[in-house]
């Protein structure tokens, strides 16, 4: 029904605009609002305060004329507002710089800090004592007020069809910055816009990540709260809860508002309240006895001196939250001392405020009530009205009026020289409200405090608050102590800055409390979010290999870089182990050892050929292509020796050519030793003259078919060389430094080779294992190439499925095995003959055993 009676008085209103309009005069109907406070002057400037803080709404009924609303509780705060701007009116009345020769009265109205007083308010500034006014249809030239966003709100929806600007010195609601809807709007408290998020970064700077949120239940506190949950949620901040707080709302109401803050489990508690519905929510918090919350409070009650009094300390010391920032002005303590009933004996007001402060009653019907004699002195008093250590919104109504003083004095000047106030170009009597609007926009001066005034283009001025915390003095009184700021003008990263002051908390003076959903996730964890759970609740899970997270609360673990590992607490990046066959590690100095004896045993052999050079055996044995062999052999012994060690571009390209070489060789001189035997007895020539042709076929095979290897390594060399490289396929977490073959199939293509050659010395092996024993080696060739071909087919598999350094050792083992094998399948039984049986090398011992094989 409220709201029916504002729609109604809006459209009664726009009519009159439309009358207004067509008949150029403005009519009053019924009898007009007396003002609260009231002063003649050539120019008229309004005011709405709540002066009155407790409303009652009469029961409305469609069969009942409804009864008027009561406003009560007089507000000492709002009071000082008021004597504020008469303040500045007087002192502008008195100043001989800013409009000389013209006088500035007022009107003040109280707005009670509800919608429907407010309404009347706007509708009492607007209507005067007489019936008719000509073409202006406003008693006043612009208004300053209210102390709400709602009541502003109502009020500015009315007074701007009759284009009257309004200055607001409290009315922060970002949206009354929108110029479309208001147009004649101004105010010199920033918008909650910016305050929003200044209080999202302040919760943000301490790690608050799970707050709890109350907020007025009107545009104020809704809008506000709505900038907060935006801002909070982009800096990863949730609200638990968020709870609407209404003083004219029913108790029920509040008391569930008050439970659910209590059964929270957030410690901090974001109050985006007005100072109405801040006392209403303290009182209940009294009762049920919630105690230990963190409050973070909004500009409208956290400088609030009454509220800062030992029936609310035990809750709200430790509070922080931005404020208006403090200013002085000169003269005002001595102002307020001076107000007095006496100054207007007719005012009521002025009585209740002499009451209020004093305990005391002009009517001595009251019982128990001392009675006031106007002569009590302001000094001995100790209240809101008369403390002037925190002037912040009690400024801001101070700049409101220089304001309008400088934008009309603007519009009275005609010209920079001659005589100002001529009255050829001044129609004070004629002035128009949108004229004040218009100068509004372009004021831009500095007051005596040195603190510089302007709106900008959404007639909104600079914002910039402090950062204020209660904290209890020596006689413990709470006190508001600047601990930081925040200027929106500034680089955002310089905005929000904390003094090097200490903070008073409100659990414990010394420690500041923590309020997150779930604990923070240590270096080496992530955020995992919890199914049905806001985004700050979360469960915290290792980082995998390879990934780090080196911050607390890490929303997800960064990849290490590809030469990179996480170390063993998953903090930090450590360069990966790299891992090659090493002559340190057991694995490389086994093989060392292997093939350093082999190599050693060769030239063992070597050297027991070269001692028995002249007997039978060995010149039967073929001794220039035995010579050949055992070089041969030392060299594949040794060539595994290029395979340990960290590899580099010469080494890899060494290893695997001399490996095919070294084998060639070896098999081409196998090959040839194999051929020379089947020559020589299965030719029908006399054997002197096969062995004699067959020493130069000798060389040129074994030569022929080593150059061919060697063109093979050549190519291959030359076109695609192996190379160093760096492997991380076998394992993410380490470095496997090998040799790339560069071309696969020319390696392929040497190994194919070295088998070919071994197959060939199979075949003829085999096609001499009949011949007589005394001359015969292809039985032990045939053995031999028989090891050497199972070596070379295991190894193949076993190449390919080995991983990282294995995949060398087993190429290590392949020519080791298949070395020794050789080794000692053809020079194993010479050597015994050689050293244990010397009786057998003769030529009679080697001619008789074929003699008595043929008989």
């Amino acid at each position: 029904m409220v709201y029916c009676i504002c729609v109604i008085s809006l459209l009664l209103v726009f009519l009159g605009f439309l009358t207004a309009e067509n008949d150029t005069t403005c009519e009053m109907f019924g009898s007009p609002d007396i003002p609260l406070l009231t002063k003649d002057g050539d120019i008229t400037i309004g005011g709405a305060f709540s002066i009155y803080s407790q409303i009652s709404i009469p029961t409305l009924s469609k069969y009942e004329t409804p009864q008027p609303f009561r406003c009560s509780r007089i507000n000492l705060r709002e009071f000082r507002f008021v004597q504020t701007m008469i303040f500045a009116i007087e002192e502008i009345n008195n100043s001989s710089i800013v409009l000389p020769n013209v006088s500035i009265g007022y009107k003040v109205f109280d707005s009670c800090g509800s919608t429907l007083p407010s309404t009347q308010a706007v509708m009492g500034l607007m209507n005067g004592k007489d019936k008719t006014w000509g073409e202006n249809c406003s008693s006043v030239h612009v208004i300053i007020g209210a102390s709400e966003s709602s009541s502003t709100i109502a009020m500015q929806q009315i007074s701007g069809v009759f284009q009257i600007p309004t200055i607001s010195h409290f009315a922060t609601c970002a949206c009354l910055s929108n110029k479309k809807e208001y147009p004649y709007f101004f105010r010199t408290i920033p918008s909650d816009y910016y305050q929003s998020r200044a209080l999202a970064k302040l919760v943000k700077h301490f790690g608050w990540t799970w707050v709890g949120a109350v907020r007025s239940d009107n545009d104020y506190g809704n809008n506000g709260m709505t900038t907060f949950v935006e801002a909070a949620s982009q800096d990863g901040i949730c609200v638990e809860y968020s709870e609407t707080i209404s003083r004219t709302g029913s108790r029920e109401h509040i008391e569930k508002a008050v439970g659910v803050i209590r059964r929270g489990t957030a410690s901090v508690l974001v109050a985006f309240l007005a100072q109405g519905e801040m006392e209403v929510l303290l009182e209940e918090l009294l009762r049920q006895n919630v105690t230990g919350l963190q409050w973070v409070g909004s500009e409208s009650w956290i400088t609030a001196n009454y509220l800062a009094k030992k029936r609310y300390s035990g809750i709200l010391t430790g509070s922080l939250g931005f404020a208006i920032r403090k200013a002085t002005i000169t003269g005002l303590q001595e102002f307020l001392l001076k107000v007095n009933p006496s100054q207007d004996p007719q005012s009521n007001l002025l009585k209740e405020f002499w009451e209020t402060t004093f305990d005391c009653s002009f009517q001595s019907s009251i019982p128990g009530t001392k009675l006031c004699s106007g002569s009590e002195r302001l000094q001995n008093a100790n209240n809101t009205f008369i403390d002037v250590s925190q002037l912040r919104i009690s400024n801001n109504v101070y700049k409101a009026v220089y304001a309008i003083a400088h934008a009309l004095d603007n519009i009275l000047k005609c010209g920079s020289g001659g005589d100002s106030m001529s009255h050829s170009c001044i129609f004070k009597y004629h002035l128009e409200p949108r004229q004040i609007a218009k100068q509004l926009q372009n004021v831009n001066f500095t007051l005596q405090s040195g603190e510089q005034v302007y709106f900008d283009q959404n007639g909104d001025p600079a914002a910039t608050y402090e950062l204020v915390n209660w904290q209890r003095n020596h006689a413990g009184d709470i006190v508001f102590i600047t601990v930081g700021n925040y200027d929106a003008s500034q680089p955002h990263w310089n905005q929000f800055n904390i003094n090097n002051v200490n903070i008073t908390w409100a659990a414990e003076p010394w420690e500041r409390p923590i309020s997150v959903c779930s604990e923070n996730c240590l270096p080496g964890f992530r955020q995992a979010i919890i199914k049905g759970k806001p985004i700050c609740c979360f469960s915290c899970v290792p980082c995998a290999g390879g990934e780090i997270s080196n911050t607390n609360n890490s929303a997800k673990c960064s990849q290490c870089p590809p030469e990179f590992w996480s170390n063993k607490n998953h903090s930090n990046c450590v360069p990966k182990v790299i891992e090659f066959l090493s002559y340190g590690e057991t694995m490389g100095a086994l093989l060392t050892a292997f093939s350093l004896s082999g190599a050693s045993l060769t030239l063992v052999v070597l050297c027991v050929f070269l001692r028995f050079r002249h007997t039978p055996l060995v010149k039967a044995s073929n001794s220039e292509l035995s010579f050949l062999l055992l070089f041969s052999l030392t060299l594949c012994f040794l060539c595994s020796l290029a395979f340990i060690g960290q590899p580099t571009e010469w080494s890899c390209m060494l290893r695997h050519t001399a490996f095919g070489i070294a084998f060639a060789l070896c098999i081409s001189c196998i090959l040839a030793k194999t051929i020379t035997v089947v020559m020589a007895f299965k030719a029908k020539r006399p054997a002197n003259t096969v062995i004699q042709c067959s020493a130069p076929l000798q060389r040129t095979s074994v030569l022929g078919c080593t150059l061919i290897q060697v063109l093979i390594c050549v190519i291959w060399l030359a076109f695609a060389p192996p190379y160093p490289h760096k492997s991380t396929i076998y394992a993410n977490e380490r470095i496997i430094l090998e040799c790339f073959l560069g071309s696969p199939i020319a390696f392929w293509v040497v190994m194919t080779y070295i088998g070919f050659l071994a197959l060939l010395c199979f075949i003829f092996a085999f096609l001499a294992r009949k011949l007589p024993d005394n001359f015969n080696e292809a039985k032990f060739i045939t053995f031999s190439m028989l090891i050497f071909s199972a070596v070379w087919l295991t190894f193949i598999p076993a190449y390919v499925s080995s991983p990282g350094k294995f995949t060398v050792a087993v190429e290590i083992f392949a020519i080791l095995a298949s070395s020794f094998g050789l080794l000692f399948c053809i020079f194993a039984p010479k050597c015994y003959i050689l050293l244990m049986k010397p009786e057998r090398n003769t030529k009679k011992g080697l001619m008789g055993r074929i003699q008595s094989k043929t008989q």
